[in-house]
């Protein structure tokens, strides 16, 4: 009687372990059949019409990997029975992480399939939102194309309902699983005619479509915010900055400056006035580092005066000011019609992220100097290492500069006229901080008489 309940209560545990087993093995066989593609390109176009939305998608059919396509003789695929198949599982593998918002409200996860089309890779059509439309719509590939299913694309037509084609989209495109590096190209046709291009690798969250001026600047805030603290080079530069120079009157001339500065060139930078030749990022990148070099060696030696420091400070800062830009050019299709305030926006998250920097490390540095090792010494021995650092990137990144070929920039009277322009800009921002600065060091003087 003992030996039946044991057998009655280990006989489900056996054959759970033995479903178990089966299904890894499954499991294993499957994923070696259809393995995730390194690289997927997949379009996108959005155009709302009336009281629909239109979303027209393009993937590689391989992407769709829990399906086992029917197949013709010789492995050949059977496009007439893979199409409806495929267009099925789309819901699944695509519409299900296309999260799609109308004002704030989510559309329905489920939208009705208007068409879909396995395509060649060849295939042009989606080069515009007509073309697609006119493909999805038009005849099957013929019944005899020899393709095997992992060689064609898969071109799928959703339809969402919304309230009127003038609200305001937003998508979170979450079609990173799609494969190991996934690039979407999203085109968004909004009334009018005009056609807003966004591009992006993985998944970039809730993308606006039309953003409104305060959802471009609480992004562009939160990138500029994150940018500083993910920046070990302008973290470095910051730390230089502030080993000699720890009281508040002292860093603000200076790290005003860097702000002004490194704002100027990165607004010229997107509106183009920057040299747009191949060599001049990785050149950036070595005199950042060769700024980084510079600070350090200047505390070993001897922290200048305040009233060259601020001034070497606003020089440096034009240069970190480019590297600002290299990391925002891709994000600035964000911004929509907002470019400025996208672009003030971010400065003012790179500000705070300095000011969360120097909140923590004045303090650190300060308890450092008083219990640890004498401030000169200190100083001295952080500077060096900061040096050491920065040697090294410099080297690493001038070899990197050495395989461009160095051509000069295209002069033309416009590009001279806006360099007049921005010198004289930079000229008058300089006079204006002297101006300040000297002001401030003589109601200082005035005060302590």
């Amino acid at each position: 009687m003992f030996r039946g309940k044991l057998i009655r209560l280990v006989q489900p545990i056996i054959h759970q372990t033995v479903r178990l087993v089966a299904s890894t093995l499954a499991l294993a066989v499957f994923a070696a059949a259809h393995d995730i593609p390194v690289d997927v390109t997949t379009q996108i176009f959005l155009k709302p019409e009336g009281q629909k939305l239109n979303v027209l998608v393009r993937v590689p059919l391989p992407a769709i990997r829990d399906v086992v396509f029917p197949e013709r003789s010789q492995g050949y695929l059977d496009i007439a029975r893979a199409e409806p198949l495929a267009a099925d599982t789309s819901i699944q593998w695509i519409a299900d992480f296309l999260a799609i918002y109308e004002g704030g409200e989510r559309l329905p996860q489920k939208p009705r399939i208007a068409g879909a089309r396995i395509s060649l890779p060849s295939d042009r059509s989606f080069d515009s939102y007509d073309h697609a439309v006119a493909h999805i719509r038009g005849p099957s590939l013929p019944d005899d194309t020899t393709v095997v299913w992992n060689q064609v694309l898969l071109d799928v037509w959703f339809e969402y309902p919304i309230q009127s084609d003038h609200s305001r989209f937003s998508i979170d495109p979450g079609l990173a699983h799609l494969g190991q590096r996934v690039v979407t190209v999203l085109r968004f046709l909004p009334p009018g005619g005009d056609v807003r291009a966004f591009e992006f690798i993985g998944d970039p969250g809730l993308v606006h479509l039309d953003p409104r001026w305060g959802q471009a600047a609480l992004r562009f805030i939160t990138l500029g915010f994150q940018h500083i603290l993910d920046g070990t080079d302008h973290l470095l530069f910051l730390f230089c900055l502030v080993i000699p120079l720890r009281r508040f009157r002292s860093l603000l001339a200076v790290v005003t400056a860097f702000t002004v500065a490194h704002s100027i060139t990165l607004i010229a930078s997107a509106y183009n006035l920057a040299p747009d030749v191949l060599w001049f990022p990785p050149l950036i990148e070595v005199l950042i580092a060769l700024s980084i070099v510079y600070m350090a060696l200047e505390n070993i030696v001897g922290a200048a005066a305040a009233h060259r420091r601020w001034l070497i400070a606003f020089g440096f800062g034009l240069i970190h000011g480019f590297g600002f830009s290299f990391a925002l050019r891709e994000t600035l299709q964000f911004a929509g019609k907002h470019l400025l305030t996208s672009l003030l926006s971010f400065n003012v998250g790179v500000e705070l992220g300095q000011l969360l920097i120097l909140l923590v490390l004045v303090p650190a540095l300060d308890l450092v100097f008083r219990y640890v090792v004498a401030e000169r010494i200190g100083t001295i021995i952080l500077s060096a290492i900061a040096a050491h650092t920065a040697w090294h990137w410099m080297l690493d990144r001038a070899d990197r500069l050495r395989q461009y070929r160095f051509e000069w920039p295209v002069v033309t009277a416009a590009a001279v006229l806006r360099g007049l322009f921005a010198a004289a800009l930079v000229a008058g921002l300089v006079w204006l901080l002297r101006m300040a600065f000297f002001r401030r060091r003589a109601e200082r003087v005035e005060d302590s008489m």
